[in-house]
């Protein structure tokens, strides 16, 4: 008697800068059952390039990437391929990213620092057909749903019409850094961020570039001394 056929493995691609985290992901899964590895790219660029070629079953990708911003790709790739399932892998805070990542087309949120467990329950998870985060980002979703609210950048309603590439630039100006230090991170110019500076300035009604610092560095205080 034949053995049924087995399933196809899932196709695993991934878009991150970073050599060391690519190829820990492709080992990860090409050891793992019922997945195979596709690809890998380095920016946004390389990822549509390949999506295009080679259209993978999951699609990891990392927010901050030297061209343009992940959920950036993300958002691309959902118009385009809107069947691709997602993950976005990162290590910023989760409640102020993973609400943008899903709104924009992901699947699913998961820190680069996650045991192996956690990325496999993720993957499966993903793939078949459901949305993963983290436990105490599941409660926040469910009690935004069930209050009538919505969830918004770091639960900071006035952050959530800031562009994904201003909450970036927002976040590391809380952190401390300078133009300078933002646009190496950023891998954009000094003065792109002095425009995002300009954009946070006007939309959060502030006075000047510096009342922008000031406030990002309060929030981001906040952020730290609240735990979140």
């Amino acid at each position: 008697m034949n053995a049924p056929p087995s399933s196809p493995s899932c196709r695993v691609a991934i878009v991150e800068d970073h050599t060391f985290m690519r190829e820990g992901i492709k080992l990860f899964v090409s050891t793992t059952a019922d997945f195979a590895w596709a690809w890998m790219a380095a920016s946004t660029a390389e990822g549509m390039e390949m999506l295009a070629k080679d259209l993978p079953d999951l699609l990891l990708v990392d927010i901050t990437l030297p061209d343009r911003n992940g959920l950036e790709l993300i958002k691309d790739a959902h118009a385009l391929y809107p069947k691709l399932q997602m993950i976005v892998l990162s290590m910023h805070d989760e409640k102020l990213y993973a609400h943008r990542a899903l709104k924009a087309g992901a699947r699913g949120y998961l820190r680069k620092d996650a045991l192996h467990a956690e990325y496999e329950k993720a993957f499966r998870r993903v793939r078949g057909g459901g949305i993963y985060v983290s436990e105490s980002m599941s409660a926040d979703i469910v009690l935004a749903y069930a209050t009538g609210g919505s969830l918004s950048a770091g639960g900071d309603d006035e952050l959530g019409q800031l562009t994904d590439r201003e909450l970036e630039v927002f976040r590391l100006l809380g952190e401390g850094k300078s133009t300078h230090e933002v646009a190496e991170e950023l891998r954009i110019s000094p003065k792109t961020v002095d425009v995002h500076k300009m954009n946070i300035k006007t939309k959060l009604m502030l006075e000047d570039g510096s009342a922008v610092v000031r406030r990002a560095i309060r929030w981001h205080e906040g952020k730290r001394l609240g735990g979140g």
